[in-house]
């Protein structure tokens, strides 16, 4: 029971630390855009953010979560 509980939390405290990259942000700013109107998008955001070399420590703690989800039951 304990290695599932244990598994559960480290798959949200991963996500919750996945998502502190985009939660921490600064919100954008009103923007025109080119074809007209107004956006909230920022004007050259990348895909960075997104890669594995920033967020290996957060897919750690998923990895070891489902790892632990999955063969917990059997203990």
């Amino acid at each position: 029971m304990w290695a599932i509980l244990t598994g559960a939390a480290l798959i949200i405290g991963g996500l919750l630390f996945l998502f502190t990259s985009a939660l921490g942000r600064r919100p954008s700013d009103p923007h025109q855009m080119p074809q007209g109107g107004t956006t909230l998008e920022p004007r050259r955001q990348g895909l960075r953010f997104l890669g594995i070399s920033q967020n290996w420590p957060a897919l750690a703690l998923i990895a070891i979560g489902a790892l632990l989800l999955a063969f917990g039951g059997y203990s």
